[in-house]
């Protein structure tokens, strides 16, 4: 065992004495959380135009701060864009999180001096919680790689501006530095592509025991490997490889194909980072639940998804909620969003401590006819399907399809490119269609009053979902494809990607 193994066991044990005095107690955690956010707040415009100081209680907090998107809050955001001081949190960002939003363009997410080194803290206690646990820190002493966007960032008004993972590429830890992959000048690469098949070539000569990044692109990263390589499995190449760690998409729909690829089980980490903040991250491997991080500078509240679009939905602090409901996730946090609807849903599977399943995102549905399926739903219909059958599932998406041609019911078009196609697509589409209702009654009731027709899957071709990112600038990175539209934009981009073999 190396030096830093040996040192990180007795660092995990004191980081993990510090997370459970937290986890036990995190309702409270949550209530002082409140409670400073405000008052160091309280002095700012925002602060002013919404009555911080007269605000005591969670009661007085929903009456005076609504719930807002990144487009209704925008007129602080410009503002603190624009050089503005002391707008939503004290003084100005430290940086700005520079995203590429699906209806609001390019977003701005300010991170202050206080809220960088929770996402930094978050991270790091998810592996030496991993390390607590399972005994295992001989990953440390190998070679690690995050498939992340690149860390050049520009200045804005004296701010600088990049993308979270390269923000975060900056401070990593420099005890950390020596080991990571892959380098500077590869990491600044912009064409994604590229940028793969170079870590591919940094990277195939060298012991690799840790590698992290978002599954769909990890799993470019594994196949320029095994070209490479001329076919062999991942565990071939790096035969120290140990651990996974992942996060911005679930990870069911590529768990087959990544696992196939690597050639044996790897113990894995999910994490649920986003440029607003560190969320949750998974805190056993006997669990795939996620721990809510309740004391990471971020107050959180939860609406009942089927309320959000309620004029005046109900509003719940974490002592509130419920098991097995849905809930879109509201943050307040120590960078200055208030009320801020991250557009993620979570659903929690334990008070004792607070855990949670992501399921989705909350405008990522089908509800053309008032059916709102949900992400969750299609996903495990399509997974339990897929499982029983042994059909493999590189990616897919799905949309309503309310003009059919001539005399068709309308459908859900489902657009799905397989690893292993099915033998008999029609009987596998007729068992995913009773899978889906099984899930959703309203649903059935569409389907058994003939007002939908049964779902259409339309295979796609090799890389499909591949081609159809980068031809909208948006391959790699963090960029994801959505699982649900209610609309027809993905869908007729992959119209002409259909496999017609």
């Amino acid at each position: 065992m190396g030096l830093k193994a040996a040192l990180s066991k007795p660092f995990a044990a004191f980081i993990v004495r510090g997370v459970n005095r937290w986890k036990k107690n995190a309702v409270a955690a949550q209530q002082e959380t409140m409670s400073q956010l405000v008052g160091a707040a309280k002095d700012t415009a925002f602060g002013r135009d919404h009555q911080f100081s007269s605000i005591h209680t969670y009661e007085d907090f929903k009456k005076q701060v609504p719930v807002r998107d990144y487009e209704e809050l925008r007129p602080y955001i410009d503002r603190v864009v624009a050089g503005e001081s002391d707008v939503l949190w004290k003084g100005k960002p430290a940086y700005f999180a520079k995203t590429s939003g699906t209806t609001s363009g390019a977003k701005y997410i300010p991170i202050s001096k206080e809220s960088m080194p929770e996402h930094i803290r978050a991270a790091r206690n998810a592996l030496l919680t991993y390390v607590h646990e399972t005994g295992n820190a001989d990953f440390v002493n190998g070679k690690m790689i995050f498939l992340q966007g690149s860390p050049v960032m520009t200045e804005k008004n004296g701010i600088k501006v990049g993308r979270l993972s390269g923000i975060v590429a900056n401070l990593v830890p420099s005890y950390l530095q020596k080991n990571r992959l892959p380098s500077y000048a590869t990491n600044c690469m912009e064409d994604w592509e590229q940028k793969v098949s170079a870590i591919v070539e940094e990277t195939f000569h060298e012991d690799m025991t840790l590698i992290s990044g978002i599954p769909p692109w990890v799993q470019m990263y594994f196949d320029g490997l095994m070209q490479k390589s001329g076919g062999k499995q991942i565990k071939d190449i790096f035969k120290n490889f140990q651990l996974f760690v992942y996060g911005g998409v679930n990870y069911e729909p590529y768990r087959a194909k990544i696992e196939a690829s690597i050639g044996r089980k790897i113990d894995t980490i999910e994490t649920y980072p986003a440029s607003e903040g560190f969320i949750a991250y998974q805190d056993s491997q006997k669990d795939k639940s996620l721990l809510l991080l309740a004391k990471a500078g971020m107050f959180y509240e939860f609406i009942p998804a089927d309320e959000y679009y309620n004029e005046n939905p109900t509003r719940l602090s974490l002592a509130e909620i419920e098991l097995d409901t849905n809930y879109a996730l509201i943050l307040n946090t120590n960078a200055g969003l208030w009320g801020y609807s991250i557009g993620d849903t979570v659903k929690f599977v334990s008070k004792n401590p607070y855990k949670l399943f992501v399921t989705g995102r909350i405008k990522h549905f089908i509800s053309a006819f008032g059916e709102h399926v949900i992400g969750e739903e299609v996903e495990q219909a399509l997974l339990t399907v897929a499982n029983q059958e042994g059909i493999g599932i590189t990616e897919f998406t799905v949309a309503p399809q309310v003009n059919p041609a001539a005399g068709e019911l309308p459908y859900h078009e489902w657009f799905i490119e397989f690893a292993t196609p099915p033998a008999d697509l029609a009987g596998f589409s007729k068992k995913v269609d009773k899978a889906l209702q099984e899930k959703n009654i309203y649903y059935f009731d569409l389907i058994e009053g003939k007002i939908l027709q049964p779902l259409v899957i339309r295979p796609l071709q090799k890389d499909a979902f591949v081609t159809y990112m980068r031809s909208e600038g948006k391959l790699g990175g963090q960029n994801k494809v959505p699982r649900l539209s209610n609309d027809r934009k993905i869908a007729d981009g992959l119209i002409n990607l259909i496999n017609t073999i």
